[in-house]
């Protein structure tokens, strides 16, 4: 048996598919699986961790407003097209498998030719493009959230809630402390821009960093893709602040000592600060992160913040004021556990069984 797992550009798309992985293994020990990804995004590292083999194929991406760069990348999908009905062709799969990203269209678009069975699987609030172009072709849709179930066609579509990677619950507090040089005696904030990282919320983090000497410790996860010069000083002026480009497996220690966690608005880091009950500030990407967060903030499951509006200072005084309330903290993280639930496993591998079976 062979599974053809697609998506890249950013961690959001590969995350799920890696904890489905885990769930598909467990009941296939001889599943064998490929990964196709983007030829420079993050999710190579990454899939390479987890012993996946990896191919990049050519794909445009389509833009919801008028743009000379729309008529390349459609002759960039058409090409990914025909790329990947040879690579399916070679690798002949039982499935191949979603979670977005435009790599992904082409890709599916062919399986659906050669008669592959697809399945993709929808994070966001608001449905992405790449998702609603591979929607028809597809066998079999499911939702991270219930509320997402409506936009799609109702005789394929199905509420698993959102899967996570068994690893990032397996995080220890004392092993942590070791990797990160880190005391016992001050809480840990722990902050990320996303698996590429964000400029902005990078700045933001270092400056917050100057206002917090003495309240808190942080992990400040910057990007591989990011400069670092920014970061270098602020290690050397505050020794209670530590940056690193990228993580893999040290990601489930750093959730797991952190008080607090600073994050973008992406599916992926919401579902797994969800199961570990973590309390969050989240700074979303304008765009359809904005309603992931937007949608949480009215549950008062995360303090959501406005990058065009905040900086370092007001990010600063958020975190003293969530540190400070320990009951709040708790609560916050419940909540976002009750309004994220992680994904139905049984239910998952049924739904896997019955498209490998009838293909």
């Amino acid at each position: 048996m062979k599974i053809v797992f697609s998506g890249g550009g950013t961690l959001g798309p590969v995350t799920p598919l890696l904890a489905l992985k885990d769930v598909i293994q467990k009941a296939h020990p001889d599943a064998a699986f490929v990964w196709v990804g983007t030829t420079k995004g993050p999710e190579k590292k990454l899939v390479a961790e987890h012993d996946i083999p990896f191919f990049a194929l050519p794909s445009g991406k389509f833009r919801r407003y008028i743009s000379f760069w729309n008529i390349i990348d459609i002759t960039k999908i058409f090409i990914g097209f025909f790329h990947s009905i040879v690579f399916l062709w070679h690798e002949d799969p039982d499935i191949c498998i979603s979670a977005g990203g435009f790599v992904s269209v082409p890709l599916h678009w062919a399986a659906w030719f050669l008669g592959i069975p697809t399945w993709i699987h929808q994070q966001d609030v608001q449905v992405g493009l790449a998702n609603k172009l591979m929607t028809p072709m597809a066998w079999v849709v499911t939702t991270a959230l219930q509320e997402s179930v409506p936009f799609f066609p109702k005789k394929k579509t199905h509420w698993l809630g959102n899967p996570i990677r068994a690893e990032m619950t397996k995080g220890r507090v004392s092993r942590a402390r070791k990797i990160f040089k880190l005391s016992s005696s001050l809480p840990v904030v722990f902050a990320t821009g996303g698996g590429t990282g964000s400029l902005k919320v990078n700045q933001m983090i270092a400056q917050a960093a100057q206002h917090l000497d003495g309240v808190c410790q942080i992990i400040h996860l910057t990007g591989k893709e990011r400069p670092q010069d920014m970061v270098e000083p602020m290690k050397r002026q505050f020794p209670m602040y530590k940056a690193y480009p990228f993580f893999t497996h040290e990601m489930k220690d750093a959730y797991a000592v952190a008080s607090l966690v600073i994050s973008r608005g992406g599916f992926g880091t919401i579902t797994e600060l969800a199961a570990l009950r973590k309390p969050a500030i989240l700074i979303p990407k304008p765009g359809h992160q904005e309603e992931n967060v937007a949608f949480l903030e009215g549950a008062e499951a995360v303090v959501l913040l406005d990058e065009r509006t905040t900086d370092g200072n007001h990010l600063a005084q958020s975190i003293k004021e969530l540190l400070s309330n320990r009951k709040k903290m708790k609560d916050m993280g419940n909540r976002l556990h009750d309004v994220v639930p992680p994904a139905d496993q049984r239910k998952a591998l049924e739904l896997f069984n019955s498209l490998t079976n009838s293909s």
